[in-house]
């Protein structure tokens, strides 16, 4: 087939960046895109979507990610450990580093917001490799909006739109936009996959589901 002619893929993930699995799930799904081999027939969209909406954030006081989880659902803090070492051999599957014992855990519609951004600038999946990669591996305090405005200039966005962002409520609409069309699509966990609004993949697959999944559609 020519290029005029070849069908085209278009991909809707929403995914929060607090979410391990969401992390992870990108990873295989990047995979199979690369093994695919025609990566210009794929357009791939990142929704937002909030695993804890109403989460109040102190950045004078980083709240640690397994502290939290231990407070939340009452658990013995050994079960939350034990939990997380799973997630982490999971990921080491994947190439990733997870370090839940730096994560600090913060609100993350602002990050969605700047996720928005990025992707009216060509940037949006970088700003999102960066933002992963700063909670899960680098235990950064991204609810410091200094942070948060720090990894999204070191992923290529001009710092005063970044600061005018942050200090406003732009984009607030297309990431509540977002959070409404999961809703309206029964999406009640993250990451969830649609593929030409036609087939679901959800959860953080193997890289073959996904690869299946995209010569299914193409």
């Amino acid at each position: 087939m020519n290029s005029s002619t070849s069908p085209h893929i278009t991909v809707e993930i929403w995914s929060d960046v607090v979410c391990p699995f969401c992390y992870i799930g990108k990873r295989n799904y990047e995979a199979a895109v690369a093994e695919f081999g025609h990566p210009e027939a794929i357009t791939t969209t990142f929704k937002s979507f909030q695993l804890e909406p109403d989460f109040r954030q102190d950045p004078a006081k980083p709240y640690n990610l397994t502290e939290g989880l231990t407070l939340k659902y009452g658990r013995p803090v050994e079960e939350i450990i034990e939990m997380q070492q799973r997630i982490v051999n999971t990921a080491k599957t994947a190439g990733l580093e997870f370090n839940f014992d730096t994560a600090i855990t913060f609100n993350t519609f602002d990050a969605h917001r700047l996720i928005h951004h990025a992707a009216g600038k060509g940037l949006g999946q970088t700003l999102i490799e960066q933002l992963f990669a700063s909670y899960f591996t680098l235990g950064k305090n991204l609810g410091d909006n200094t942070v948060l405005a720090a990894t999204a200039v070191a992923s290529g966005l001009h710092a005063t739109e970044v600061n005018e962002i942050l200090a406003g409520n732009r984009y607030t609409d297309n990431v509540l936009a977002d959070i409404t069309e999961a809703a309206d699509l029964g999406v009640t966990g993250v990451p969830f996959f649609v593929f030409n609004r036609t087939y679901a993949v959800s959860g953080a697959q193997p890289k073959q589901v996904f690869l299946d999944t995209i010569k299914k559609v193409y």
